[in-house]
């Protein structure tokens, strides 16, 4: 085999079996395509309407079986728990209530979240909507931010031109996701999360605060609904 076929693989010849397998899955060859297409297609599942983050459980799995340090991926330790933690959970706060009230507005979406409206006042399904926030600010993060930050990074370098390319193909990617259960408001929101949680992730390389600002946005989003406000936050500008 060639050098430049070896490189292609993972660089595999002459390793022993789990490091053939380490390498492939670190490579861009037939094996870690398609470890990408099973953990972005993987996402959350719900069995019995509770919130399972498969993708991330398959990324952080791959990441044990390529050898690829978790601090690769973003979780390596912040340099103040308290400090990004608490941060994480006012800009999520902020950044929902900024959506609703001022983004969407003027993207002209329907005040009323229809694909989640019948959330509201559902004392029933709170517990595990409120599961599934949570685990979409874990999964989402791991898979979009972590995982594909990655990958995309052994592609593109890691110069800021490569680092802002990543941003935007994330973000696009992020967005279409969010397509098939809550339409185009779905799409045009994530879009925006997308990029300013892309953003921090870029420069700051850890996960924790774009999870807790992920989980602490949903959860705003789930309040506002659970409460039947929407129409009274979207309307807080625009009348």
């Amino acid at each position: 085999m060639t050098h430049d076929a070896s490189n292609r693989s993972g660089g595999a010849v002459g390793l022993a079996p789990d490091d053939r397998l380490a390498a492939r899955l670190r490579g861009f060859g037939p094996a870690g395509i398609v470890a990408i297409l099973v953990i972005l297609l993987s996402g959350n599942f719900f069995p019995g309407n509770v919130a399972v983050p498969v993708g991330a459980i398959l990324a952080l799995t791959w990441a044990r079986w390529s050898r690829t340090p978790l601090s690769d991926i973003g979780f390596a330790r912040p340099r103040n728990w308290l400090v990004s933690l608490s941060a994480g959970l006012v800009l999520g706060i902020a950044f929902k209530l900024v959506m609703k009230a001022v983004v969407m507005p003027l993207l002209g979406a329907d005040p009323i979240n229809r694909a989640y409206h019948d959330l509201a006042g559902n004392r029933t399904m709170l517990p595990a909507a409120a599961w599934a926030m949570l685990v979409a600010g874990f999964g989402e993060e791991t898979v979009f931010r972590g995982y594909l930050f990655e990958r995309l990074g052994k592609l593109f370098g890691t110069g800021a031109g490569a680092k802002t390319a990543i941003v935007l193909l994330t973000s696009v990617l992020f967005a279409l996701a969010h397509y098939p259960g809550q339409g185009l408001p779905g799409v045009e929101q994530a879009a925006f999360t997308g990029l300013v949680f892309g953003a921090i992730f870029a420069v700051t390389g850890r996960i924790w605060l774009v999870m807790c600002a992920h989980a602490a946005f949903d959860l705003t989003a789930l309040a506002i609904i659970y409460g039947d406000v929407e129409s009274d936050v979207a309307h807080l500008i625009f009348k």
